[in-house]
């Protein structure tokens, strides 16, 4: 029979819980970036990432409001971020819809046409050294000449339609798209390259399954940085020839020295690009996980 003595040395005997999983701060350490952080620490890190953007932004806005404020300077040389936004709420809502409407559809066609040329003939760029020789310094002397000297032919040619705007955003929009697309198209390593020839793999399907793949980090960062270029693209278009418009709104203030109403109109063109920028960044996550940096997963 075993004592109550045994017993109650042996129930002593159980080994107490580490004092690590008790005690938060001296649980394992967690990598960020390049350095061993505590659990705690990497929360206090994390939020500080979050909000370190935002609060970097409000400080300026606030030296921006007191700047203006301080030194008395006239809304005709530089509104008050105040004065913006009171700028902003007094044009009627309909207004603003309107011109948003008419910036979007020719910023989302010429996008889409850009997107639609730019990718098969980079795929024919990177593939045939024909098309390389011959068509890529054509298009790198098309796109070094200044739209802006080339819009005004380009509106009296083609009209005064929305036609002429989608050609003048096409144009500044296609060219990044179709160099990052040829830059990622061959940068795929020769090894897989030669293991797809190997196992019999045609011409298309070595595009499709090895090289377009290895190539979409390229063409997504181009085509996040296209968003904002296709939204320039269009505003160009509406300072050329337009009726309506973000940049027929900002180019009429401007000419009757509604300074404030200006840049009401350019902050919405902000907001707008911003917008597109972080869709087509949802759409990489949500389509192509795998192409993001292991830090954006």
């Amino acid at each position: 029979m075993i004592s109550q003595t045994t017993s109650a040395d042996a129930s002593s005997a159980v080994p107490s819980l580490p004092e690590a999983a008790s005690d938060p701060a001296r649980a394992a350490p967690v990598l960020v970036g390049t350095r061993f952080l505590s659990p705690a620490a990497a929360r206090r890190r994390a939020v500080f990432d979050r909000l370190a953007p935002p609060l970097a932004f409000l400080a300026l806005i606030g030296l921006w409001e007191a700047a203006c404020r301080l030194l008395a300077l006239p809304s005709f040389l530089l509104p008050a971020p105040s004065a913006i936004l009171t700028a902003l709420t007094a044009t009627p809502l309909d207004s603003w819809i309107g011109h948003v409407l008419a910036t979007l559809r020719v910023a989302l066609m010429g996008y889409a046409l850009a997107v639609a040329v730019s990718v098969p003939l980079a795929v024919g760029i990177a593939t045939s050294r024909f098309l390389r020789r011959t068509l890529y310094p054509i298009l790198v002397v098309v796109q070094s000449t200044p739209i802006v000297a080339v819009a005004p032919i380009i509106v009296v040619t083609l009209g005064a339609s929305d036609l002429p705007r989608v050609v003048i955003t096409f144009l500044i929009t296609f060219f990044p798209i179709l160099v990052a697309t040829v830059t990622g198209l061959q940068a795929t390593p020769e090894e897989l390259i030669e293991l797809s020839r190997a196992l019999r793999a045609g011409r298309a399907r070595e595009i499709l399954h090895v090289r377009l793949p290895f190539a979409l980090p390229h063409v997504f960062s181009a085509l996040k940085v296209s968003t904002t270029l296709a939204v320039v693209g269009a505003v160009v278009a509406e300072f050329v020839a337009a009726e309506k418009g973000l940049g027929f709104f900002i180019a009429f203030s401007t000419s009757n020295f509604r300074i404030p109403t200006a840049f009401a109109g350019l902050v919405v063109l902000v907001a707008i690009s911003l917008v597109l920028f972080r869709l087509v960044g949802w759409l990489q996550a949500r389509l192509v996980p795998w192409s993001l940096p292991k830090s954006e997963r």
